[in-house]
């Protein structure tokens, strides 16, 4: 489904992780530490997975013709993301509905692509639209709405460490965007 970086990157990329450690003061050589470097770079390749993938390839033609439901609604779709600016975890979930226009998707391609997007260096906003866009674009929908609530350590454990502070996103396409009454249906169906 992804592809993998080659031996030759990835010994690349712990050798520039042996560095950083070794700049902050610890010994590579210790115990400790001596796989560190490797299991870093091998953390990375997976965490940054999304930008060896290929939505076409996720979505692998699970989109059908249908011509019922006036709102399809799949919530809590959980995430893990990297912060661009701080290198540090944001994490949360994703709820998103749409109004078929004829097509529906199988409802885990939703989860692989918002791990599509979420697996690379991201910041919350652009996520959250990303989802939206690619929903909107592959399946025709009429309307789409995405809602993105994550907690970000860059937030958390460092800077102003607050320790409650969530963020939340909304993005909207089509009939989400114009008609208020569906949007509230939405947030109605997700808050049960």
């Amino acid at each position: 489904m992804s592809k993998q970086l080659s031996e030759d990157t990835l010994r690349e990329i712990a050798g520039h992780y042996a560095e950083i450690i070794r700049l902050l003061g610890e010994d590579t050589s210790r115990e400790g530490l001596t796989k560190t470097p490797m299991r870093a770079a091998k953390a990375m390749a997976y965490v940054t997975r999304g930008y060896r993938q290929d939505a076409d390839t996720i979505i692998n033609g699970a989109i059908f013709t249908h011509e019922g439901s006036k709102m399809v609604v799949v919530k809590d779709i959980e995430f893990y993301s990297l912060c661009e600016h701080h290198i540090l975890p944001f994490f949360g979930r994703i709820s998103i509905g749409y109004i078929p226009n004829g097509k529906t998707i199988g409802i885990s391609k939703l989860a692989r692509l918002v791990d599509f997007y979420a697996r690379r260096l991201q910041v919350q906003e652009r996520l959250t639209k990303q989802v939206c866009d690619i929903i909107a674009e592959k399946l025709g929908a009429t309307g789409v709405i995405v809602v993105c609530t994550a907690d970000h350590l860059c937030m958390k454990m460092r800077g102003v460490e607050k320790q409650q502070a969530a963020t939340s996103t909304i993005e909207t396409f089509g009939l989400f965007a114009d008609k208020p009454e569906l949007r509230a249906d939405f947030f109605n169906s997700i808050s049960h």
